[in-house]
């Protein structure tokens, strides 16, 4: 049983893992190499830990010692405790929900591993903002979708905005990186998947009439906001879908398109 430790000193070194929560561009590059990422809230962070990631250590304000400590009581990892204020300097902004976790990640999958056993598929290309990342994943994994794949370019899944944003979806779904882009939709295509890329092109065929739902494998192609998918990714793809659209709107959020699709490959409308 871990007992919590009470902090006071902002740059005391123990916090190293939460400084600095706000700038983008270094957790970037240090999550990764670290082979960590922050878990903030009751509700994600359990779902991490349900997940089998190890906990580092754990953040919290005062009044969350009681709400978290069946999961303090079973932890190794040291618990820190600090009050709101200490946290907001230590992270660079005010810790709404007062509790946060460092947690060590896992190796990532192979694609090729996810394509042997999946069979709904969603392929992002160059989506790299996290909040969309986020809801992609949370969308993924409320309908149905097996795997996700991410183009070299895409935003870490496991960056705090995407984690918060998911609700801990990106725990749920399995994913891995194509590491050659867009070469490796090959080894997609040659796993037995239709390639299916989403755009609001005019020659572009409708999610009902193409009916994915009764294809055997399926994997929805998906690009970043406004610009969509390259052109190079648009050439590789076995067809061209899009959703229907009305009262002039030409096109839809990418995570919003995605919940939509995904339904879509999932189930597809009832018979009538």
């Amino acid at each position: 049983m871990a007992e919590p430790i009470t902090i006071e000193d902002p740059d005391d070194p123990r916090l190293h893992d939460y400084t600095g929560l706000t700038d983008v561009e270094l957790r970037r590059r240090r999550e990764p190499a670290e082979g960590l990422f922050i878990a903030e809230g009751e509700k994600v962070i359990r779902r991490a830990r349900d997940a089998g990631y190890a906990m580092r250590s754990m953040l919290l304000s005062a009044k969350w010692i009681d709400v978290m400590r069946d999961v303090i009581d079973e932890l190794p990892a040291p618990v820190y405790t600090v009050t709101p204020e200490l946290a907001e300097q230590v992270t660079g902004y005010h810790v709404h929900r007062g509790a946060l976790a460092s947690m060590g990640r896992k190796p990532l999958p192979t694609a090729a591993g996810l394509l042997g056993t999946a069979r709904r598929v969603a392929v992002l290309e160059s989506v790299n903002d996290h909040t969309n990342i986020g809801a992609i994943f949370r969308s993924a994994a409320a309908l149905g979708m097996d795997a996700v794949l991410l183009s070299p370019d895409c935003a870490d899944p496991l960056y705090r905005r995407s984690v918060k944003v998911s609700m801990g979806a990106v725990f749920s779904v399995p994913y891995a990186r194509l590491d050659v882009w867009p070469g490796g939709l090959g080894a997609v295509r040659e796993a037995g998947f239709s390639l299916l890329a989403l755009t609001p092109a005019e020659q572009a065929k409708s999610l009902d009439e193409v009916a994915p739902h009764r294809r055997e494998r399926v994997a929805l192609m998906l690009g970043a906001e406004g610009q969509g998918l390259s052109r190079r990714a648009l050439a590789a793809a076995d067809q061209w879908v899009r959703i229907p659209m009305s009262h002039g709107v030409d096109s839809l959020n990418v995570g919003a398109a995605a919940a939509v699709a995904f339904y879509a490959v999932a189930t597809g409308r009832p018979e009538a």
